[in-house]
């Protein structure tokens, strides 16, 4: 069945304007294109749709949503690391909505305001307990520390340096050209380590640290959704672990 792009845009709680700029940039073409110059959109074409949008809402920008589609092989793999982040989120606000319906409910005299259920689901430092429990509280302390010494414009540039390199990682995981232990990796690899032994508080802080930090690291990006979507998927996320691996055995 082929909906016009009227109809998929008001499914879509998009624009007519939106589907075409997708279009002519080459993110989402209609599965045809009638006589009459209108464009047509089958089932195939909605779940891609469906993938721009749901990585819209994780706040990549287009050019990087279009190379993690095209790095993605198969669209229910995608959507299954898509469904993991958006149960985590749901989670989240389910969370919030009873902190803010117990603030309401306190406010209106009907029970007890307590402080520590307030702010249940507002917690910006979500990684705070993973990362002592990998590394001690010590290590959590002084990254944090960094990351708030950083500032605003600092944070927004260590975040552009990053996505960077994401974007090489992903653009490499997909030419065939390029194995994990290519020159072209190894150097995505060098970059990688750089950044990771950049932040304070790792355990990198000896030869034999940074390489059990990064291989343990490289194996998480796999093994966890959260990291490997940030490499187009699992596949991608292989690739980097792969060229992790290599690298790590050449260092002294």
């Amino acid at each position: 069945m082929e909906r016009s792009i009227q109809q998929v845009a008001k499914l879509a709680g998009t624009t007519s304007r939106t589907l075409r700029h997708y279009d002519d940039i080459g993110l989402l073409s209609p599965s045809r294109i009638g006589h009459n110059g209108y464009r047509y959109y089958d089932e195939s074409s909605l779940i891609r749709l469906q993938r721009v949008l749901l990585l819209r809402d994780l706040g990549l920008g287009l050019p990087q949503i279009s190379q993690i589609i095209e790095a993605q092989t198969g669209a229910a793999s995608a959507l299954t690391t898509h469904l993991s982040l958006l149960r985590a989120e749901q989670q989240r606000l389910a969370r919030q909505i009873t902190a803010v319906q117990h603030t309401i409910n306190s406010l209106q005299g009907k029970g007890k305001l307590m402080a520590e259920d307030m702010f249940d689901g507002f917690d910006h430092t979500v990684h705070q307990e993973e990362v002592e429990q990998r590394w001690g509280k010590d290590a959590y302390a002084r990254s944090d520390s960094w990351w708030r010494g950083l500032g605003k414009d600092g944070q927004a540039q260590w975040k552009r340096q990053l996505q960077e390199l994401n974007n090489d990682w992903m653009a490499a995981s997909k030419d065939p050209a390029i194995t994990p232990d290519s020159p072209q990796a190894q150097d995505l690899a060098v970059r990688h380590v750089q950044w990771l032994t950049s932040i304070p508080g790792t355990p990198a802080g000896s030869a034999d640290g940074t390489k059990a930090y990064v291989l343990g690291l490289a194996e998480m990006y796999v093994a966890d959704e959260r990291f490997a979507v940030n490499y187009g998927g699992s596949e991608g996320a292989s690739f980097v672990r792969d060229a992790l691996k290599a690298h790590i055995t050449t260092m002294r």
